[in-house]
């Protein structure tokens, strides 16, 4: 009991000025600081000294985001509520345009195609592919110019804006 008494002594005006830090409210800070030494108490036998604070401040970020969690209203579905997600017609487009690249980028030759796609999918800079090609920079961007210009420049159409299909 007094080592808990120690702890709660030493570390209660850091959980607290932390707990003031996340909720800007000095009673809500204050409950939420308590809170935090309840569940300390609670699992008083997994506290390892060197990572209490560390522990302690978990513990008070985590019912935080808890209490975040439960004052969030839900929003009642009806049938006038708009569903965010694209419509099946723009999902099948999509997936035969990513069939189609895909089926292109097949006939890129294999080096075009590894530095296209660190550059493109992996985000990878341009010294960063030649490193890992063991190119040098200006060969990496040629390749991948090349390889977008075969994809795009591959029949795959898109329908201007406007334009129906």
């Amino acid at each position: 009991m007094s080592e808990f008494h120690e702890l709660y002594q030493r570390h209660y005006r850091d959980v607290y000025r932390f707990a003031l830090f996340l909720t800007g409210n000095a009673a809500t800070a204050e409950d939420l600081a308590a809170d935090t030494f309840v569940r300390a108490w609670v699992a008083r036998d997994r506290i390892h000294q060197p990572t209490v604070r560390a522990y302690l401040l978990t513990i008070a970020r985590n019912l935080h985001r808890d209490q975040l969690r439960q004052a969030k209203p839900m929003q009642e579905l009806d049938e006038c509520t708009p569903d965010p997600h694209p419509g099946v017609d723009v999902q099948t487009q999509h997936r035969f345009t990513l069939e189609a690249v895909r089926a292109k980028l097949q006939a890129v030759p294999s080096g075009d195609r590894r530095a296209f796609l660190m550059f493109i999918a992996r985000g990878m800079s341009y010294s960063e592919i030649a490193a890992t090609l063991g190119v040098s920079v200006g060969a990496v961007k040629s390749r991948i110019f090349r390889a977008r210009e075969a994809v795009l420049n591959s029949g795959i159409d898109r329908p201007l804006e406007g334009e129906s299909q």
